[in-house]
């Protein structure tokens, strides 16, 4: 197996043994729907006393002028909890390990840690019905005191999205947020969108295809595409593996895979 990818691939085995023995017991008559794997976030919550975690793994690489940067993220965990039934708490937390090489040589200077937490609010504003989409607004912030040193940026960041989705078909369907952040050491607001087509290839495989990227006020901006398959074995357990590059400069190749499992109180 490829070197880049077995830090991916222990993530996911290593969770899905803890969770899959309780599949069973928190079946809900609906399938779990996630904010994972795509950039785009759903545009609805858990519901009241639900438990939901999405985690995986990742791998970026981009190559310029020789030299090399190799993100890992080993773990991208996120836990939303249904406080009320249209809205829910967000927490989650990452760790990194970042790579430098030129020339096919690896330098000393490994950054590893774990990145600012995320902390953050999603509220159900309105159903589907007709024309109108369903809408959701999500808002984040990440305290910089709650990254490690390779990671702590020097001002805490924001960000805030509308998320939005159509259903086009039994099989198909339409998602896409907008919003804003601000972050990565800089004072300038980025915007930020995406948008995802999903399909339903069975009761239990599906995929999607997404276009997303930021536009900050003083900088280039960056556009990135991606795509993917979701594995449904019940009802609480889901399985994806995804893989994309950018459109601008900034990345060569993004390759990742998680699960994501739910709980609903009894």
């Amino acid at each position: 197996m490829n070197s880049t990818i077995k830090p991916i691939v222990l993530t996911s085995i290593l969770w899905s043994s803890g969770l899959i023995s309780f599949s069973q017991e928190a079946n809900t008559s609906e399938p779990l729907v996630t904010d994972r794997p795509d950039a785009t976030e759903a545009s609805s919550t858990v519901g009241k006393g639900t438990l939901q975690i999405e985690t995986g793994g990742l791998f970026e690489s981009f190559e310029e002028n020789n030299t090399t940067s190799e993100n890992y993220t080993y773990n991208t965990t996120l836990i939303r909890y249904g406080i009320l039934d249209n809205v829910e708490l967000r927490v989650g937390w990452d760790f990194v390990e970042g790579i430098t090489k030129v020339n096919g040589r690896k330098l000393d200077n490994v950054t590893s840690g774990l990145s600012p937490l995320l902390l953050g609010l999603k509220l159900d504003i309105a159903e589907e019905k007709g024309s109108m989409p369903e809408i959701a607004l999500i808002g984040h912030v990440f305290p910089l005191f709650s990254a490690s040193a390779d990671y702590r940026p020097e001002t805490t960041g924001i960000d805030f999205r509308l998320s939005l989705s159509h259903t086009l078909s039994e099989k198909s369907s339409l998602g896409y947020n907008i919003g804003a952040k601000w972050g990565n050491d800089s004072p300038e607001a980025a915007a930020i969108y995406s948008l995802s087509y999903g399909y339903s290839l069975s009761d239990k495989f599906g995929c999607f295809t997404e276009l997303y990227g930021d536009l900050p006020e003083d900088s280039s901006a960056n556009h990135y595409w991606d795509a993917g398959f979701t594995y449904l074995p019940c009802n609480d357990l889901q399985f994806d593996i995804y893989g994309g590059t950018s459109i601008t400069q900034g990345q060569d190749l993004l390759i990742g895979m998680g699960l994501s499992y739910r709980v609903k109180r009894k």
